[in-house]
């Protein structure tokens, strides 16, 4: 059986190693657009944007192991097509046939129309590494750089900024920072953390555009006020890549339609990652993370393997900002009530609850209240919010 992986990042690259742990000896082609090997996406916005990591630390492995494997790694080579009816993908003038087909084409950043400026040099955003490489340059001390976008993405490269000296600003169109993703009070203890390392950060405030001739010298607000910038990141989420899928007539539906077992729409085509959407409990859903794009990856090797296994996800994510990490478990849509649990030396974790159900917890420099939290909700526990929310509370002893 010869499977072909469109997409070489997180995904793909955990849906390759996978089929060859589990003893399948048939071809393997794994297609990347971008030329740089399997690397991981987290640090960009961190170590690797502070210069504390070089590149060759990012790859998920070393480049020889592909080979050794019998990985057919085409790199720099976008998909041209995909002919669910023949079987086969097309890289330019090249024909590639297949008997199973993964389609791990992960997300793509928003971007700023050019009628807001969004194609004024010094204008960036942050998804890839040649994304990155291009913006280092920028971050020298005492440059001012204005953030579009509250969210995670935003906040790390906001912190990155503020540790290299920078004079940063935040734009923030919804009420608070973090308000899709996160409770008002993880929102205020960020809201605090960066206010403390000197980032000016603007909430109810929106971008009417940039401002410039050429390169980007500012921005024009919502409410009419211009601020100066030598350059702007653009953090204002990601969209599925389900371009290549869309074109071959797949089904769509917040990303690439999968049914629980990660099977598309079309005969022996797959999706994994943060391209694909997957029933969850009444509706559908589409995780942006890490270990997601692991799982979902090699749920989906085992099952072109003939496993029949439903995934079954176990939602966790995290972000680095200065001294703090936070550490989330679980999904919070759908709750009512904020249980607030104190830490020590200044760590707390906010445990999200529907009712008497604990659903997710946001725990900053708090690992054991986040190891503890996922346990209980990978578990289906919910201890009694009054019981969490007592400090002398061993959290150990709810696992019991």
């Amino acid at each position: 059986m010869r499977v072909v992986i469109i997409g070489a990042g997180q995904a793909g690259a955990a849906l390759a190693a996978k089929l060859r742990g589990l003893g399948h000896t048939g071809p393997i082609t794994m297609i990347g657009a971008e030329t740089a090997p399997p690397y991981q996406r987290p640090p960009l916005s961190k170590a690797y944007l502070m210069g504390k990591m070089e590149a060759e630390r990012l790859w998920l492995r070393a480049p020889e192991f592909w080979a050794d494997q019998g990985v057919d790694l085409r790199l720099g080579s976008p998909v041209t097509g995909v002919d669910t009816a023949a079987r086969t993908v097309t890289l330019g003038a090249e024909v590639i046939p297949y008997d199973a087909l993964a389609l791990t084409t992960g997300s793509t950043p928003r971007r700023l129309p050019a009628a807001m400026g969004g194609g004024l040099a010094g204008v960036y955003t942050l998804r890839g590494l040649v994304d990155v490489d291009a913006m280092r340059a920028e971050f020298q001390p005492g440059r001012r750089v204005v953030i579009v976008g509250g969210g995670y993405i935003g906040l790390e490269a906001a912190a990155v900024a503020a540790k290299l000296g920078l004079q940063v600003t935040v734009l923030e169109m919804a009420p608070r920072i973090l308000q899709r993703v996160a409770a008002p009070e993880t929102s205020d203890y960020f809201r605090a953390l960066h206010t403390a390392h000197g980032v000016t950060i603007l909430e109810s405030t929106g971008l009417e555009r940039l401002l410039g001739e050429g390169r980007v010298t500012g921005a024009r607000l919502s409410d009419g006020r211009e601020i100066a910038a030598d350059f702007v990141l653009v953090g204002v989420g990601i969209l599925p890549d389900t371009a290549v899928a869309q074109a071959a007539g797949i089904v769509i539906d917040n990303g690439i339609a999968t049914d629980a077992f990660g099977r598309t729409s079309a005969p022996d085509v797959w999706a994994a990652g943060d391209c694909a959407s997957f029933p969850w409990r009444a509706g559908r859903l589409r995780l942006e993370s890490v270990g997601n794009a692991i799982d979902q990856a090699e749920t989906v090797a085992a099952n072109i393997l003939g496993a029949g296994k439903e995934y079954q996800a176990r939602p966790w994510f995290w972000s680095d900002q200065y001294d703090c990490k936070l550490q989330i478990a679980g999904l919070n849509t759908g709750y009512d009530r904020i249980i607030t649990r104190p830490g020590e030396g200044g760590a707390v974790s906010f445990w999200y609850y529907q009712g008497d159900r604990l659903l997710a917890l946001d725990a900053m420099n708090d690992a054991r209240a986040y190891m503890v939290g996922k346990r209980l909700i990978e578990a289906g526990k919910s201890p009694a919010p009054e019981v969490v929310a007592d400090p002398a509370t061993d959290l150990k002893a709810l696992l019991r």
